[in-house]
């Protein structure tokens, strides 16, 4: 099991670094006039969407269910686990929410402004945060 363990907080480090840069992409996405700079944007974010932060995403939230499954007997009364848990799906649903801007950007329908992006990239951070106090700490 402790390969199991390795290898997902490999996975969420790697996912958690996608989430990062991914929306930092879009602020200068977002900022690009010029169509050299607009095409390769739009290349590097599916790329990065698409190749890196999905697998990773995939490969974190199939290791962690096999962990919590394994030992479920001693996780039902861990109730930091159940906090963490309910952070995991806004972050599944940021998550697919940078999937659907990628589309955006794409299809050149963005409307937003980078601010709008800067402010969108703090969002994991506090997931990030909380989430690792509550492994570490465990305070109930």
């Amino acid at each position: 099991m402790l390969w199991v363990k390795a290898f997902h907080i490999i996975s969420v480090i790697t996912w958690f670094a996608a989430l990062f840069y991914l929306p930092r992409l879009f602020v200068y996405h977002a900022m690009s006039e010029d169509k050299p700079s607009i095409e390769r944007f739009k290349v590097m974010e599916r790329k990065l969407y698409r190749g890196i932060m999905t697998p990773s995403m995939i490969l974190a939230v199939v290791l962690g269910t096999w962990m919590v499954v394994d030992a479920w007997a001693f996780y039902q009364t861990q109730y930091w686990l159940h906090a963490k848990l309910a952070l995991i799906v806004p972050l599944l649903a940021y998550h697919f929410y940078c999937g659907r801007l990628v589309q955006i950007f794409k299809s050149d329908n963005n409307t937003r402004s980078d601010v709008f992006y800067r402010w969108f990239n703090e969002f994991p951070v506090l997931i990030l945060i909380a989430v690792v106090i509550l492994v570490v700490v465990k305070p109930f």
